[in-house]
């Protein structure tokens, strides 16, 4: 396995995943995820919904709470595109964010392949360590007084700094497009809401903070045929540029892949 370190995550050939079963590399796999955070696996060609499930399944057990959309290879493959009869639309674009906040816990991992890559639509990462590191002394200490409202229908509500479950770094939960509220010091004598001006001041810190110097953490991934990804879905927020919803006669046909992998430790102080 040949691995070229990146400004975010890691390149990775020598690996078929259409075929890999040895034990011993899937462990290895499993190692690299949690150092490097993403696995950028090279030239895999075009891999099945069935495959891409056994893959994901090395991680722990799927949760598929999305659309089941009639064109997906597999009741538990993710599909969207930038042609709603391919697949599902606007996926990603709501804002920065970790996959499954409005879980108890929050997706372990997410798993993505391109099926057929267009001239634009790229996928953008930025590590939360780094994110929370490089925070002013005043602003960490607002983030890390603050809960997050996942949604109106979960009601999950977790706190927006804590701890990785494997790597114990700082990371967060969030979800700029679908947070309905945040709420300060939970489950203490002092807990409040927040007003809906305090709501968002904490979104344009956190936007901001993600944006800060020209974007000077995030990871800009330019998908590339055959590009296949494994995400330690807790350790790094993602969105999707503007550019993956550009018409189909413009820029081609957009197909991406994903499965998730169900979270086992909810977030907690």
């Amino acid at each position: 396995m040949d691995i070229t370190v990146k400004k975010l995550g890691c390149e990775v050939r020598g690996i078929d995943l259409k075929f890999e079963n040895r034990s011993e590399i899937i462990d290895q796999i499993k190692q690299e995820v949690l150092k490097h955070r993403i696995l950028i696996f090279k030239d895999q060609g075009n891999i099945s919904g069935e495959r891409h499930v056994e893959i994901s399944k090395w991680f722990g057990e799927l949760e598929s709470t999305f659309y089941k959309h009639p064109r997906s290879p597999h009741p538990d493959v993710f599909r969207v595109s930038n042609d709603r009869s391919e697949g599902c639309t606007g996926v990603g674009r709501s804002g920065w964010h970790i996959d499954g906040t409005f879980q108890p816990a929050p997706f372990a991992y997410s798993l993505y392949h391109m099926e057929s890559v267009p001239k634009e639509g790229a996928t953008l990462f930025v590590p939360l360590t780094e994110l929370i590191e490089s925070l002013d002394k005043k602003t960490y200490e607002l983030w890390n007084q603050v809960w997050m409202i996942s949604d109106r229908i979960s009601g999950c509500v977790h706190p927006l700094i804590y701890k990785h479950p494997q790597s114990r770094k700082s990371v967060l939960c969030f979800h700029l497009g679908m947070t309905t509220g945040f709420i300060w010091n939970y489950n203490q004598p002092s807990e409040r809401n927040v007003t809906e001006k305090e709501c968002q001041k904490l979104f344009n810190s956190i936007y901001n903070s993600i944006n800060q110097e020209n974007g000077k953490f995030i990871y800009t991934h330019k998908w590339k045929p055959g590009d296949f990804i494994i995400s330690d879905n807790l350790a790094v927020g993602h969105f999707a540029h503007s550019s993956t919803q550009s018409p189909r006669n413009e820029v081609g046909l957009r197909v991406l892949h994903r499965t998730t992998v169900k979270g086992l430790v909810p977030p907690t102080k």
